[in-house]
């Protein structure tokens, strides 16, 4: 089913762009709607376009107090907001929690209140934890060892009993997120390999190197969601949870090292032999993808998304090799806005001039 109008909360982050950008592209006549809080908007890398341009109409306000009235006449909603990574998760649990879980559970029961017919959830596969020998299925133990991640599986638990046969929800178990974006970060592995082999010829691997990690380019998660809007009840369930990734997609952490020093000749690799182990280590078995959505299957490739990352990166000019303290790792930038006063201990705009606006224009 065409839907007439989308809401995607969250878009203003790092995968918003090329939801957005895929979503105009798949459903020209659709009316686009963002909803974001601002936090990351200035974080622009080697785009000459705002990518909200895109969108009909772009709010801003806090997902923990959406406007009702946004909901009228939506179609689908696509639930991207969250408070974004393990490190984030650390510092600010209590916030986790009543964003990615209370928040968005209440936007669900609003939604199917208001009538929407579909629920697209950003979940997440670091809901395996520690994931043993085997690759995990979604009938596999849960073992969240992170709030971020405990944040998905309370998500999980309390959104499956609101799905019925007028308001289907998806819940998309992304794998580790990799790739260009207008609004890049490098707080995600691959993309801090290349960080680092661009700016200084080195990879510091944080821990031994040996923890797998399962791996999806933002453009194919864009591709995922666009089919999670649009499929029927029939194909998977009033309620679905499906790791959204590629079976060749498993990686341990110092074979992806190995593929980025590889493509950028003279990087040397190091790893931290001393490191306590990673308990965050899980291959994902991605069969039930495969066999739902068999014409929006992960179409990139580690070669091509390093490629493409490097080439990035050269074009801006990229040498910070204290990059890690910089403002394209999304913890920074809160720290930043903390420290400035802009921000409060809550993750609120302090001066609380943040509210539902009038929209970004195409």
């Amino acid at each position: 089913m065409k839907p007439q109008r989308i809401l995607i909360t969250g878009n203003m982050g790092y995968v918003g762009p090329g939801v957005v950008r895929h979503l105009r592209k798949e459903f020209p006549a659709a009316e686009l709607i963002g909803f974001d809080m601002g936090f990351f908007a200035h974080c622009l890398t080697g785009t000459g376009r705002l990518p909200e341009s895109r969108l009909d109409r772009q709010h801003f306000g806090d997902v923990r107090d959406l406007p009702t009235e946004l909901l009228q006449g939506v179609d689908a909603i696509v639930h991207l907001a969250a408070i974004s990574n393990d490190p984030m998760g650390s510092a600010y649990e209590e916030v986790t929690l009543a964003v990615n879980y209370q928040a968005g559970i209440g936007l669900a029961q609003r939604a199917k209140a208001a009538g929407v017919r579909a629920f697209v959830f950003a979940s997440s596969c670091s809901m395996y934890g520690a994931g043993g020998e085997g690759a995990k299925t979604e009938t596999s133990t849960l073992n969240p060892l992170t709030a971020y991640a405990r944040s998905k599986v309370l998500s999980e638990q309390e959104l499956a009993p609101l799905a019925d046969a007028d308001f289907c929800i998806t819940c998309l178990r992304f794998a580790t997120a990799c790739g260009w974006s207008d609004r890049l970060r490098l707080d995600l592995v691959v993309n801090d390999f290349v960080a680092g082999a661009v700016a200084a010829g080195e990879i510091h691997i944080l821990s031994d190197g040996t923890p797998w990690r399962p791996l999806i380019h933002v453009q194919d998660m864009a591709r995922a969601i666009e089919w999670a809007i649009s499929r029927a009840a029939d194909d998977g369930g009033d309620f679905l949870a499906v790791n959204a990734g590629s079976d060749q997609w498993n990686y341990q952490v110092r074979e992806l090292a190995e593929a980025v020093a590889a493509a950028i000749p003279g990087t040397a690799v190091s790893l931290n032999a001393a490191a306590p182990p990673d308990k965050r280590s899980y291959r994902v078995d991605f069969s039930l993808f495969r066999q739902l959505a068999p014409q929006h299957q992960p179409q990139r490739t580690l070669p091509d998304t390093i490629a493409e990352l490097r080439d990035g990166l050269v074009s801006m000019g990229f040498h910070d090799t204290s990059f890690r303290s910089s403002q394209l790792m999304r913890l920074q930038v809160l720290a930043a806005l903390r420290e400035s006063g802009q921000l409060t201990v809550d993750l609120e705009w302090a001066d609380a001039s943040i509210v539902t606006a009038e929209p970004v224009s195409a």
